[in-house]
């Protein structure tokens, strides 16, 4: 992996297999998308002070050449299955890889104008 990469742990401890599972999928991304020149991602555990179950959120900052910024942060407050901290960086990398594939075919022209 050549991505400078970031990962920050809030609200929970540091954990090696989740800065794993982070590292894997930066590298997938880094096999679509060879040009990331920075990854920045957060980590942030369930607050429980709630009264149900608590849902993990992951948020991702990515940067490429020419300046363009990749942000992925939603907090799924129905998605039970953010329940799991591995599906909530899934599903947050699987948003990162759409908007990349989205500035690539703006960047080739492949977008429809209306």
């Amino acid at each position: 992996m050549t991505v400078p990469l970031e990962v920050i742990f809030e609200g929970m401890d540091t954990s090696d297999a989740i800065r794993a599972r982070v590292e894997d999928e930066v590298s997938k991304l880094e096999r679509f998308h060879d040009r990331i020149t920075s990854c920045r991602v957060v980590v942030q555990a369930p607050n429980h002070h709630k009264l149900h179950g608590g849902l993990f959120e992951a948020r991702i900052h990515m940067t490429i050449p020419g300046g363009l910024e990749i942000n992925v942060g939603r907090h799924h407050d129905k998605d039970h299955s953010h329940e799991d901290v591995y599906v909530a960086i899934r599903d947050a990398f699987g948003a990162a890889r759409r908007q990349l594939q989205d500035k690539d075919r703006k960047l080739e022209g492949f977008v429809k104008r209306h």
